[in-house]
């Protein structure tokens, strides 16, 4: 049988000894002790009980005094190995050696011997047996004597054989079983450790890194740019020397490779003169390495290196997130002069042309209701008009939008330009709610409060770019806003309605909707998509478990979900006091000790246990944040949700994911020609 490489090896010293490193000891230091402590004892080969009693015992004891003497000559571990590897051997002993001499064990290859063991550890339940055992023993001696050439094939020595030979096989798979689970063992413990080691910038500015993902990808690139490494490093290394012509040669071709290189990524991209750069400057890191080259020196110059770019990136990073936040909460020009000039027609217009049509729709519960609360008249556009092209009867489609008092007029002037087909339409202002006020809201109170007032606008003030990135986000105006806030008061805005489909103003519709309305909530409030493929979109990202209130009361990894497109039952809502819950947890949260800002956390806490999962493909997330999103999930998708910092409307937007949101925006209208606003 073939055992694999490495079969019987572990790591327990001794013990994946081999039979034949066996044998070796058996013979050279076992035997001889035997002959010795066995000398001068005659056996006979006798049937008389007492005979065999007393040899048996002269045995016994002669075995004892052998491992006495073999047990300062090995360590434990051997011995143990003696004995595992000897079972199927059946253990030595005086007696069996007297009836299987060692000259015949080796004149016929130990065939006869391994035979006549598998005899002996056969059972052995009467003398009688026994007795006939050691007879057919005398005659098969007697015949290997005559003839040792000739083996009687009897089905009892088949019989043996196929034993010792099964015997051999389990064996040789239990070593090879060993083998498997220490080798599996060791690749475990290896993968563990190098889960600590974190090599997400260490090694990429080694003249001796390796590109995984394609090794010939680029190659005369990545060589120039370790050729300008390590010349830097020659080069503070010869002025340190005072070696100011080699330090000028090294500056001098140091230049051209910038030169030469300057922003190119791929070697398509590369001058003709490239080689020419990389021959002279191999020329001059030769000569350097041959009268400056100290390898200690060296690698003190590049880890100094190494650690001057870590820290640079890391500088980097704080800086894009935070001019990355910052983009995401400022509008563009082009958006802020479309709502002014907006703004100005609407308040020129007549009060009998400010009225929208189909005004008996509002409250009409057997259409289907949207609603949408922006301050963004261009986001707005593109969530109606995406929707009612994609809608199969767009005259019984509501839409509510609510926004503040100054993109009031611009909202309601776009929608009366650009009417949403038979679709009804109606845009109201989150000021005119008197209802809702700081004694009835609490987060209202808290806005208005000087603790908050303190956070947002004095306490930790950033002097620099990478000082206020961590705290930014949670400065941005949506924050303070009650149309972000406003999700939790719906049917106090929309009383005589049943249901109610809420709609972010970074989506998109590419799909009828109409069947959101025909799902069966099973008597939840909330229908979502959850968010939780994903370990980080579980309840103790957002929320504070380290405080005993969120700690008693939720699952850490109980799965969050999407605001963006829920479907609310409005009747539910009422029923179990949804707003109430709202107010209580918000009450406890007054110094953000329960969560930070925003209307995820308080909404994952408000819906808990009440929320439906919908299917997947109704909503998917990701556009504002994620580049490598399905193009498939994408265009199986009812809604796509650019949620994230990089907004379709803004410069920083993915490109690749632009067009699905620009296709609905017809940007030879007048007002978007006059705002500069471009595809």
């Amino acid at each position: 049988m073939a055992v694999k490489r490495g079969a019987g090896r572990n790591n327990g010293g001794f013990c994946g000894l081999r039979l034949p490193v066996i044998l070796l000891l058996f013979f050279s230091v076992l035997a001889p002790l035997l002959f010795l402590t066995g000398r001068g004892i005659h056996f006979r080969d006798s049937t008389d009980q007492k005979d065999v009693t007393s040899v048996s015992q002269i045995s016994n004891w002669r075995e004892r005094l052998a491992m006495q003497h073999l047990k300062p000559l090995f360590s434990k571990e051997v011995l143990e190995t003696i004995t595992a590897n000897t079972q199927d051997l059946e253990p030595w002993s005086l007696d069996n050696m007297r009836k299987h001499p060692l000259s015949s064990s080796w004149e016929v290859g130990g065939l006869e011997a391994d035979q006549n063991k598998t005899t002996l550890n056969e059972p052995k339940d009467t003398a009688s047996d026994a007795a006939k055992i050691t007879s057919q023993n005398k005659e098969e001696n007697v015949a290997k004597a005559g003839d040792h050439s000739v083996l009687a094939d009897t089905p009892a020595k088949q019989q043996r054989r196929r034993l010792r030979e099964q015997r051999r096989e389990k064996r040789a798979n239990q070593l090879v079983h060993q083998d498997d689970e220490a080798i599996i063992k060791l690749e475990n413990a290896a993968i563990e450790r190098s889960k600590g080691v974190d090599s997400a910038v260490l090694g990429k500015y080694s003249i001796w890194r390796r590109d995984f993902e394609n090794e010939n990808s680029d190659s005369t690139v990545r060589l120039m740019r370790d050729q300008m490494i390590m010349a830097r490093v020659y080069s503070s290394i010869a002025k340190m020397k005072n070696k100011l012509d080699l330090y000028q040669e090294l500056l001098t071709r140091l230049k051209e490779s910038q030169r030469s290189l300057g922003e190119v990524t791929t070697d398509a991209d590369l001058p003709k003169s490239a080689p020419e750069k990389i021959k002279a400057m191999g020329q001059v890191l030769s000569k350097s390495r041959e009268q400056l080259y100290d390898c200690k020196l060296v690698t003190m110059k590049l880890r100094a290196m190494l650690q001057s770019a870590d820290e640079q990136v890391r500088s980097l990073k704080k800086q894009s997130t935070f001019l990355s936040q910052l983009a995401a909460k400022t509008v563009p020009n082009g958006i802020h002069c479309l709502s002014m000039r907006l703004t100005i027609g609407y308040y020129l217009l007549p009060l009998e042309k400010r009225r929208f049509p189909r005004s008996e729709n509002l409250e009409n519960p057997s259409l289907y209701h949207y609603a949408l609360f922006s301050d963004n008249v261009l986001a707005a556009s593109v969530v109606v008009n995406s929707t009612i092209r994609n809608a199969k009867e767009p005259e019984k489609h509501v839409f509510h939008l609510v926004t503040d008092k100054l993109n009031f007029g611009a909202m309601n002037m776009w929608f009366l330009l650009n009417p949403p087909g038979k679709a009804t339409i109606h845009v109201e202002n989150v000021d005119e709610f008197k209802w809702l006020n700081s004694s009835y809201c609490p987060v209202l109170r808290q806005l208005e409060s000087a603790a908050m007032k303190e956070y947002y606008f004095k306490a930790d003030h950033p002097t620099t770019l990478s000082a206020g990135s961590s705290n930014l986000k949670y400065r941005n105006p949506k924050y303070l806003s009650m149309l972000n806030h406003l999700r939790f008061y719906l049917p106090q805005v929309y009383p005589k309605l049943n249901k109610i489909l809420f709609l972010d103003d970074d989506i998109v519709v590419q799909k009828d909707l109409t069947g959101l309305w025909a799902v069966d909530l099973h008597g939840k409030v909330n229908g979502a998509v959850e968010t939780c493929g994903e370990s980080f979109h579980r309840f103790d990202k957002y929320l504070n478990f380290s405080n005993p209130k969120i700690a008693r009361n939720f699952d850490p990894n109980a799965c969050g979900w999407a605001y963006g497109m829920n479907m609310f039952d409005l009747v539910e809502w009422k029923k179990k006091d949804i707003t109430g819950i709202y107010h209580k947890w918000q009450n406890m949260n007054e110094e953000r000790t329960l969560w930070k800002l925003g209307t995820l956390p308080p909404g994952l806490i408000t819906f808990y246990g009440l929320t439906h999962p919908l299917e997947k493909t109704w909503h998917v997330l990701g556009l504002g944040y994620n580049p490598s999103i399905d193009r498939a999930d994408i265009d199986n998708a009812a809604v796509i949700h650019y949620n994230g910092n990089m907004k379709p409307w803004l410069e920083i937007a993915m490109t690749k994911y632009r067009p699905y949101w620009t296709k609905y925006i017809k940007y030879n209208h007048p007002y978007l020609r006059n705002c500069n606003l471009n595809e």
